[in-house]
């Protein structure tokens, strides 16, 4: 048998689809799951995207694109980034990609020679640590402290910059944790990169998805040079609810956009272009929906969080976006005698069928990772079997 490339033998699978997976197939087993391990909104996508798309394919847009997206969704980009951040952008610093996944993994591409460093804060998204190292990067991995809500501090980025650093990750509101980044942060974090010239990837995937008075805010809006510095990632698979069509875009320098483009045009072609049409309403269209769809995730994020802490053993910072808590279930591993967070995870699908995501899969081994992008009944009934599990094998 041909051996495979040395880049991919070293991938971690991916704990939330493989969580979801063995979900599945106690489903498929006749077994009453609560799965709380999916990283998308449970909503149907809005009926006036819907009905976009289905006009798209009668009106015959059933071709290819340009590599780098539709002119007419580039310039929904730029004005949703104007309205929303007050950014500025020509249609040259955009591109549109297969989704905000596929626009991380372009940008490392183009960006990454082999040994290049990339800071990437812990808790962490699963994906950006494979990527980097996919584009021959090294993943520098900073753990912030459940004390700082999961932040990291300007003192830790410094300490780990190093001649081979090349960027930055922020994620803000972060998967797994739900927590936020103040623009006084945002500003003594931007002070480090542009004093080490280091390029910034700021993924806002859940910018509209915030639960508190505090603003989104976008790193790139709080000066020129951290404009400049800065590549912003986002889509509309999570405030749309649209994560099957992937789409996402990347914004910020020319030359990279234009590599980025360059590179796409020999792997993808160009992103569906139905999909385009269905993000350029997306972005034009009525935004009601996406309120709604933040107001009903607001509602289930207070009763689940409460939920889940009065189990005894288990703490968690309230998160302000997102949809996740990432409880610590360090004590209630303890009590109940599992030696560590995966089999504590594993043996709760087992006996109770809830599936959730183990914390080991984003840097935090001591965590879980709860998703509430189900009904509030569904979420009321697993926190009431997590709560039995844990009483149960006290």
């Amino acid at each position: 048998m041909m051996d495979l490339a040395n880049r991919v033998k070293t991938l971690t699978p991916s704990s939330t689809l493989a969580i979801t997976a063995k979900a599945k197939e106690l489903k498929n087993q006749g077994h009453d799951v609560i799965g709380l391990g999916a990283g998308e909104p449970d909503f149907n996508t809005p009926q006036n995207i819907l009905d976009a798309a289905e006009k798209a394919m009668r009106d015959g847009h059933t071709k290819y694109t340009p590599s780098g997206g539709l002119p007419a969704l580039k310039e929904a980009i730029i004005n949703k980034l104007e309205q929303d951040q007050q950014l500025e952008y020509s249609p040259e610093e955009i591109i549109v990609t297969n989704g905000a996944k596929h626009g991380l993994y372009t940008l490392f591409q183009v960006l990454l020679n082999p040994g290049d460093e990339v800071i990437i804060p812990a808790p962490y998204w699963v994906s950006y640590p494979e990527q980097v190292k996919l584009a021959q990067g090294m993943p520098v991995v900073v753990e912030s402290k459940e004390a700082n809500q999961f932040k990291i501090t300007p003192e830790q980025l410094e300490q780990a910059i190093t001649d081979k650093t090349k960027a930055v990750i922020l994620n803000s509101p972060s998967n797994p944790t739900g927590v936020m980044y103040s623009e006084e942060e945002l500003i003594a974090i931007g002070d480090i990169c542009l004093k080490h010239d280091l390029l910034i990837v700021s993924d806002e995937i859940y910018e509209k998805l915030i639960y508190t008075d505090q603003q989104h805010v976008s790193i790139a809006q709080l000066s020129e040079p951290l404009k400049k510095q800065t590549i912003v990632i986002n889509g509309v698979s999570k405030s749309h609810s649209m994560t099957g069509w992937r789409i996402g875009y990347a914004a910020g320098d020319s030359t990279i956009i234009k590599a980025m483009t360059g590179l796409a045009s020999h792997s993808t072609s160009n992103p569906n272009s139905i999909a385009q049409y269905a993000a350029l309403e997306a972005y034009s269209g009525s935004q009601d929906k996406v309120e709604e769809m933040r107001q009903a995730f607001q509602e289930r994020l207070e009763n689940l969080y409460q939920l889940i802490t009065d189990i005894p053993g288990i703490s968690c910072v309230k998160p302000k976006g997102a949809f996740y808590l990432f409880p610590n279930v360090r004590e209630a591993v303890k009590a109940n005698g599992f030696s560590n967070v995966d089999d504590w995870v594993a043996a709760l699908l087992e006996e109770e069928k809830v599936a959730l995501v183990p914390g080991s899969g984003f840097g935090a081994p001591e965590n879980i990772r709860l998703s509430y992008a189900i009904s509030l009944p569904q979420l009321e009934e697993a926190a009431n079997r997590i709560k039995r599990f844990v009483q149960n094998h006290q």
